[in-house]
């Protein structure tokens, strides 16, 4: 079976906590490079080809990048190869733009990362009036939906519910400071919402 191939883009290891992540919790996926851009960059970017070529391997493009001249040129490239490109918290036209790792939605197109990586989804088996498991159907990128498992299971569902934004919150590597100015929410807090929501429709699945 062929895996599902992706190339990453991203400045000084921007990116690199969801590569992680996706090498951790990924599944038929392979990182078939990454292209991490170390030089100062200034304010004007007036020949973005000399810092991305214009030929790109793999199925999906993730970028990271937070220069605005170069994520926008790497967009115009990846649509002309008609490559999907996802950039979390980004607003780029012809990109797919999430407000966070974790609130991407099913899309087509996506393969196995659409498949695995986004809105989190839950399955659950209550014992004894506790969480007895949980099994991430899909998840965070950066990993969280799998590491607050680990703080939820064993504990009673109205708790369980009360915790998880909150754990999950903790885990999240987003920063707490920036607010999006036309939700005025942040991604931190959007994180944790998600994420309870996801423990909310695993549990009324059950009833």
């Amino acid at each position: 079976m062929n895996k599902f191939k992706i190339t990453v883009f991203e400045e000084r290891g921007s990116g690199d906590y969801k590569i992680a992540g996706i090498q951790v919790y990924g599944r038929g996926i392979e990182i078939v490079k990454v292209v991490d851009i170390q030089d100062p960059l200034p304010p004007l970017i007036d020949e973005p080809e000399e810092y991305i070529t214009a030929s790109i391997q793999g199925d999906l493009v993730l970028s990271f990048l937070q220069h605005p001249d170069l994520a926008e040129y790497l967009v115009s490239i990846c649509n002309r190869l008609k490559l999907p490109v996802i950039a979390s918290n980004r607003h780029i036209q012809g990109a797919i733009c999430p407000f966070t790792c974790c609130g991407l939605g099913r899309k087509k197109g996506l393969g196995a990362y659409g498949e695995q990586f986004g809105i989190p989804e839950y399955r659950i088996e209550l014992k004894n009036g506790v969480i007895a498991r949980m099994e991430v159907l899909r998840g965070a990128t950066c990993g969280a939906t799998w590491q607050v498992t680990k703080k939820i299971t064993g504990m009673p569902p109205d708790e369980a519910l009360a915790a998880i934004g909150r754990e999950t919150q903790y885990l999240c590597m987003a920063d707490p400071s920036a607010f999006d100015p036309v939700s005025g929410k942040s991604m931190l807090h959007y994180a944790g919402e998600i994420h309870n929501a996801a423990l909310r429709k695993a549990l009324d699945r059950l009833k």
